[in-house]
């Protein structure tokens, strides 16, 4: 891969699609929330951004610390980005028409303890994508990995905006969004790795 138009853009999508969920807990927090200050909401968004770069930065020196050792584990490398992308895709859309429906805010108060967790939670499907960008070079995969931050920052400030205005009632239209989006970013890996 090289530094072309596909890979800022790809880069973006991935951002979106990995986003989704802090959004919907972002929406959640924002309900809970409600007279939340801008400091605040920037602290929230900017610790899932944060977790949303470090997470595929570390899937890809894993994979590389791998790699380097099993060379043939690199032909695998775009089924894994699809089963993992897939999976991961499957299991938000399935999710969220599966709790289409409902109503799941949390009415506690946010501490730094559970914005951790929030954090890991949102995020740890990102880790997945460090097998997804393992054919960039360590500067490709970090600025990958810092686009993703500054998607994931400003969909959670959007949905801290939104939470605190109009609630939940999109966030798991949301989590179906983000699905779609990282089911297509896999099979469009998938096939860019045989085409």
């Amino acid at each position: 891969m090289n530094w072309s138009f596909l890979f800022f853009f790809n880069s973006i999508l991935l951002g979106a699609g990995l986003a989704m969920d802090a959004f919907s807990v972002s929406m959640a927090n924002g309900l809970n929330e409600p007279k939340m200050s801008r400091k605040r909401m920037f602290c929230i968004a900017g610790t899932f951004a944060v977790f949303q770069a470090f997470m595929p930065m570390t899937g890809w020196v894993c994979v590389h610390t791998i790699v380097e050792y099993f060379n043939a584990f690199e032909t695998f490398i775009p089924w894994i980005a699809l089963i993992l992308l897939a999976y991961i895709g499957g299991s938000m859309l399935v999710n969220g028409i599966r709790h289409k429906d409902e109503s799941e805010v949390s009415t506690a108060r946010l501490t730094a303890w559970t914005l951790f967790i929030q954090g890991i939670a949102t995020s740890i499907d990102a880790l997945s994508v460090g097998f997804t960008i393992a054919e960039y070079d360590w500067l490709m995969a970090l600025v990958c990995s810092l686009i993703i931050a500054v998607v994931t920052l400003l969909i959670c400030l959007s949905g801290l905006v939104i939470g605190k205005r109009f609630g939940t009632r999109l966030s798991n239209r949301a989590e179906i969004f983000g699905g779609v989006i990282l089911i297509a970013i896999g099979i469009e890996i998938f096939a860019s790795s045989w085409f």
